[in-house]
């Protein structure tokens, strides 16, 4: 892909030079423009776009993007760093709408040939794959994060532990254990969120280093609940890394009393991005 034309949006411009023109009219809607356009004519272009925050607007803005480039007959690789919606790939509840699905068709049928992106929530392994009708590149920043622990932690070992099973393939195979995690039943007609039943694992902690690794924190709840465990273990130092820095409801706060660090890479802009994609995003177009 030495050729492919390269194609930035405003929401990427914290790591490569914007080219594509968005905004909104006075009503609300999106607006985009891509100078380059006339220049993408059967030629490989690769899309840099977020889709996170305002994932709604985002996610319009990357489908009038790719039908453009559809249009140029262009074959488009789209690298958006964080999927949103993909929690969401499984129906829990009757007429319930499997959305990780939908997102991904609705990106496939605008035109998208591969999407690349990191450490995608509802994927449990790097590399190529297929879901629904999307072609999807899942490139891992697990390693990433554990070589940053070894600067704070210095010469001393640590233990690397993931929260839930979801963060199994970022900690097992770099000698890592998962917690095991059960959720409750939805309540009160409350879709949005399901409590934390149980969370428990078998480890040995007391008196060493841990690193917490999970692919993302939004609410902080698991992290907050796996910190309690691990303090209540006898772990000495806690660090949490994550792919994903989402950190809603102000829980840096609560995490903060529980651990000794907390850090993430720049998927999504964040206070605590020590971590940055920028050279993998680089070698796509190498």
């Amino acid at each position: 892909m030495s050729k492919a034309i390269k194609l930035v949006s405003p929401n990427f411009s914290d790591l490569l030079t914007p080219n594509i023109e968005i905004g909104k009219f006075p009503d609300g809607d999106s607006h985009v423009r891509i100078p380059q356009l006339a220049e993408c004519r059967g030629k490989e272009v690769i899309v840099f776009h977020r889709l996170y925050p305002k994932q709604n607007t985002a996610l319009v803005a990357l489908l009038l993007i790719l039908d453009s480039l559809k249009q140029e007959k262009a074959k488009v690789t789209v690298a958006a760093p964080y999927l949103p919606y993909a929690r969401q790939d499984k129906k829990k509840l009757d007429g319930e709408v499997a959305s990780a699905h939908t997102v991904c068709n609705l990106i496939a049928r605008a035109g998208c040939k591969k999407f690349v992106t990191f450490d995608c929530h509802f994927l449990n392994q790097e590399g190529l794959t297929t879901f629904g009708e999307l072609s999807i590149e899942n490139i891992s920043m697990g390693h990433d994060l554990i070589e940053y622990a070894k600067t704070i932690f210095g010469d001393g070992p640590f233990e690397i532990i993931g929260p839930d099973a979801g963060a199994n393939y970022l900690v097992e195979k770099r000698g890592g254990k998962a917690m095991k995690k059960v959720r409750k039943e939805y309540e009160d007609g409350r879709i949005d969120y399901r409590h934390i039943e149980t969370l428990d694992g078998e480890f040995e902690v007391k008196g060493k280093n841990v690193l917490l690794l999970d692919d993302m924190i939004s609410t902080g709840n698991t992290m907050i609940r796996a910190l309690e465990k691990l303090a209540e273990a006898g772990a000495k130092r806690i660090c949490c890394a994550a792919i994903h820095g989402l950190f809603l409801y102000n829980c840096l706060d609560k995490i903060r009393k529980f651990s000794d660090c907390i850090f993430a890479t720049d998927t999504i802009e964040n206070s605590q991005a020590a971590v940055s994609i920028k050279d993998k995003l680089l070698a796509l177009g190498a």
